[in-house]
């Protein structure tokens, strides 16, 4: 389990190189903006949702539990199982626990993709946008910014017709996929503070240790 969580998390926290955009998307660009930032708009006024997950890693595994998300800046991700994986982003920070192993990391929001999910005004113009495209039911919106997260790439797909946010993809360098679904989302749901509390002395204090 820890090794699929972090590989989640090495792919969050990586992005788009803009090599990877080839000729043929570059008409779809100079036309895309208007349609990303309606979508962009609409997913900026869920300011809370709450539901279900499941995350497929690039070799077919699967993995899953609940996840809480309110905006600006947090979302928490709970594994299902014995292994007491969670995953919070409290606005500045993302720390990855895992019980079972006694292991705790944590990371600066700032510097993860996970970012472009969090903003309270979500953008989907201008250099952020990479590529945009309808397949079948989903508008999938391509996003990047090689300058703040490395090189990699996430991939936003949305409902076409209620542009609420389905699923999303990261790929990493070496062309690596992992995949989150998202189902019986209920949006505009309260969520306690609480649920986003990262608690930072016990954090350093836990890492001091393990590195005597």
């Amino acid at each position: 389990m820890a090794s699929k969580v972090k590989t989640l998390l090495g792919l969050w926290f990586v992005l788009l190189s803009a090599a990877t955009i080839n000729v043929e998307l570059m008409p779809a660009l100079s036309a895309a903006p208007i349609a990303a930032q309606t979508i962009a708009d609409h997913f900026s006024s869920v300011k809370s949702m709450s539901g279900d997950f499941v995350q497929s890693g690039p070799k077919g595994e699967k993995t899953g539990g609940r996840f809480f998300l309110k905006r600006p800046g947090k979302i928490r991700f709970n594994f299902a199982g014995q292994s007491g994986v969670s995953v919070i982003a409290d606005g500045k920070s993302v720390v990855v626990y895992n019980k079972k192993l006694k292991t705790s990391r944590i990371y600066s929001l700032s510097k993860t993709p996970l970012k472009l999910l969090l903003d309270n005004k979500v953008d989907f113009s201008g250099s952020h946008l990479k590529s945009i495209k309808e397949e079948g039911d989903l508008i999938t919106i391509k996003l990047g910014d090689k300058s703040a997260y490395g090189h990699s790439n996430i991939s936003m797909m949305f409902d076409k017709k209620s542009l609420d946010l389905r699923k999303w993809s990261l790929t990493d360098e070496k062309g690596l996929t992992t995949t989150v679904t998202i189902f019986n989302v209920k949006l505009g749901v309260p969520l306690a503070e609480g649920t986003f509390t990262i608690d930072y002395a016990a954090n350093r204090e836990y890492n001091t240790s393990k590195s005597r």
